[in-house]
């Protein structure tokens, strides 16, 4: 394995390393842990966070990337007899011990996940638990350290050694550990500087020179800097929920739990110069490479045996000659007309180099089921763009007729698979998600996990909480902090005089702001993705680790959107949507009054009731347009066609109101004041919208025109614009 490394003369590696993952226990951002393993010259890093693998994903791509050899592993927790037990524990010291495991290879990442899988589903009591059957049914590619001093084996070496049967308990835990894991078994000491490793410490040296077990020394990291401590403290008391203040509460004793150098390392074990370097020959046998860009979809059964893009091609003919009925424009002689099957063919051609077909067929099928059982669905976003999504049912605008782009959804150029956002009636989306799990296996089903991060405000809130700051003064420094979306501290100081000034002048505000800047950011709770399902060809606990959210059954990933389709994960959108529940029940109550069943779809786009109602701004209740400053701008703007409304949708967003393409737009449409096209070419394409640039599609037509650049680089320059990855 290629490291970038300026090594020191003396080698270590950190192989006990806990990040903000380690839920309100470690203050490390995996980035800034990553660049200070830099800067201290080591070329590997292994992360061990407290009975999960969330981090794990976002550790292995940012070591990758700075060059560091990725240690993925975690501190499980084991059950003292069988994880099933549940009892007798008078809390979590009682119902599991420590352990450190580390992944050796890609055999030992999967282990790992299904480690962490089976502790969370099966385990939990107090914490997420394995047991040993557990870990020697999966113990190939896994390195194990004896953990710290909560550790089975610390446990037993400090009850003391000094008499055969003292001894004896800590040799049995020895020899089983190393009868599973043979040289893959170290014995961890470690010295942050409190008197229980010391005494850890001084058993386990012994024990291993009697048994001829090799040492390893760590440190039990939890955050970058010595300075962070206090950070990491505060974290604790959100945790337990008790007072900084409290004598009797859960914490860390000093401030020797960060990211120590070498040099320093090699100070804390002075005699024991061979446990510290034994870190970086145990580093430098890992080398996992998780091959991601890699797809693991599941298999979609055709009828007859048709290979998916021809059934694929079969479904999307058939919807549009239903779709196009009665469309002179569309249909020759009751067949699709040339410029609708040239669509056709150049989208599924992308589709079929890409190797989509299946997805798109998964996605028709569970539309299709909601179709046949009476739920509302449609498509959102750029998939709206595609005609196969219109042809499917999945989207119900004509991308022919409103001119939108395939290539703003997909192209050939496109790494990341396809995304189609679908939303479906709120009341009803979880019979959606049940037919899948039932179509492709309970186990190869569930929701995403997402985590819940210490944002501006609420960092405020917990920290004032834990510093036993009055509930009314901290409601009053929150109430400061400027109504932004994602705003940063840092930022809120910037431009609100009033926190600005009361930080400067409030030694106790400035301690609680210092404090909540250093925690903001960090992960503080796991929850259920609103709307993200991954969809696998295997059980998900062969790709993904799983848990469950505190409180309920439900199971979701223990890692987010991002990193389950960088896992190369099928990663659907179940969106609940309750404009559409509204228009279900409006059509069922219309039909239960008039016997009439409309079609909202085959609704006339040109009522003049409807425009006179929209001019008015009348549009309280009706999706999209119901909020006050939109009424406004659909008075000035005054709709008169279909494509108006189109328009104010788009215009009503800050960069248009502030910029005053809104003003231009309305006085143009009005006649106040005159279009403006700098080229021929931009009447063409800025026609419709009074000269105004309001959609993307404009922007990827003129770069397309005008610059000669195809259709698939111009999304580049959109996703650039709209600050996309």
């Amino acid at each position: 394995m290629e490291c970038v490394s300026n090594m020191t003369t003396r080698p270590f590696v950190h192989l006990h390393c806990h990040s903000h993952y380690s839920l309100l226990d470690g203050a490390g951002d995996i980035g800034k842990l990553v660049k200070r393993c830099q800067q201290h010259g080591m070329n590997s890093l292994a992360l061990t966070d407290h009975g999960n693998l969330h981090g794990a994903l976002e550790f292995y791509r940012k070591a990758k990337d700075a060059g560091i050899n990725p240690i993925i592993g975690y501190e499980a927790y084991i059950a003292p007899g069988s994880r099933y037990d549940r009892g007798g524990a008078t809390g979590s010291k009682d119902a599991s011990y420590h352990l450190t495991l580390l992944a050796q290879n890609r055999t030992g990442f999967r282990n790992l996940v299904k480690l962490a899988s089976a502790a969370s589903l099966e385990g939990f009591y107090y914490k997420p638990r394995i047991d040993k059957d557990l870990l020697q049914a999966h113990s190939e590619g896994i390195i194990c350290l004896s953990g710290c001093v909560s550790s089975e084996f610390s446990r037993a070496v400090l009850k003391g050694i000094d008499t055969a049967d003292a001894e004896k308990e800590a040799r049995e835990v020895v020899s089983w550990f190393h009868r599973v894991f043979g040289d893959r078994y170290f014995i961890e000491v470690m010295n942050n500087g409190v008197d229980i490793q010391r005494l850890q410490l001084e058993g386990a040296v012994e024990i291993a020179r009697r048994m001829g077990m090799p040492l390893v020394a760590t440190s039990d990291t939890h955050y970058v800097d010595p300075e962070d401590s206090e950070a990491q403290d505060i974290l604790l008391c959100i945790n337990t929920g008790r007072f900084r203040t409290d004598t009797s509460r859960m914490k860390m004793d000093g401030n020797q739990y960060f990211l120590r150098t070498p040099e320093q390392m090699y100070d804390k074990f002075p005699g024991l110069e061979h446990a510290v370097a034994r870190s970086q020959e145990i580093a430098d046998s890992v080398d996992i490479d998780l091959q991601l860009g890699k797809h693991y979809f599941p298999n979609f059964e055709c009828p007859n045996e048709a290979k998916p893009i021809d059934y694929l091609r079969e479904l999307c003919i058939r919807g549009l000659l239903e779709r196009y009925e009665g469309n002179a424009k569309r249909l020759d002689d009751g067949k699709l007309n040339p410029e609708v099957m040239a669509r056709l063919d150049r989208e599924l051609g992308v589709i079929e180099k890409l190797g989509y077909p299946t997805y798109f067929l998964i996605v028709w099928d569970f539309v299709n089921h909601a179709r046949e059982h009476g739920i509302w669905a449609t498509a959102r976003g750029s998939g709206v763009g595609a005609l196969v999504c219109y042809a499917l049912y999945l989207s119900h605008v004509c991308p022919l007729e409103y001119d939108l782009l395939f290539e703003r959804f997909l192209d050939e150029s496109r790494i990341e698979p396809p995304d189609i956002d679908i939303d479906f009636d709120k009341d009803r989306r979880a019979e959606v998600i049940e037919y899948v799990k039932e179509k492709y296996g309970h186990d190869n089903v569930c929701q995403i996990g997402t985590f819940g991060t210490l944002a501006a405000r609420a960092a405020i809130k917990d920290t004032g909480r834990a510093l036993g700051i009055p509930l009314a003064r901290v409601n009053q420094i929150t109430e400061m902090v400027p109504d932004e979306l994602k705003i940063t501290l840092p930022k809120a100081l910037e431009q609100s005089d009033e926190l600005r000034q009361t930080y400067d002048t409030d030694p106790e505000i400035r301690e609680l702001i210092d404090l909540a800047m250093r925690i903001e950011g960090l992960a503080r709770n796991v929850g259920t993705h609103a709307a993200a399902v991954v969809i696998a060809d295997k059980p998900l606990s062969e790709y993904v680790p799983l848990c469950r959210v505190s409180g309920k059954q439900d199971v979701i990933t223990q890692w987010s959107m991002g990193d389950v389709e960088a896992a190369g994960l099928l990663k659907m959108d179940f969106l609940g949507l309750r404009n559409l529940t509204i228009l279900s029940k409006a059509v069922e109550l219309i039909e239960q009054t008039t016997g009439k069943r409309i079609d909202p779809l085959k609704f006339p786009l040109d009522d003049r009731a409807t425009f006179a109602l929209l001019q008015r701004g009348e549009t309280k209740g009706v999706f999209q347009l119901e909020s006050g400053g939109i009424r406004d701008l659909l008075q000035r703007m005054k709709p008169d066609q279909f494509t108006d409304i189109i328009a104010t949708n788009a215009l009503y967003r800050p960069g248009p109101l502030e910029g005053g393409m809104v003003d231009d737009f309305v006085n143009i449409k009005h006649g106040r004041q005159q279009p403006e096209y700098k080229h021929p070419v931009l009447k063409e394409i800025l026609g419709e919208t009074n000269s105004i640039m309001v959609y993307q599609e404009q922007v990827m037509r003129i770069l397309n025109r005008l610059g000669d650049i195809p259709l698939a680089a111009a999304y580049t320059v959109i996703k650039a614009i709209s600050k996309k990855k």
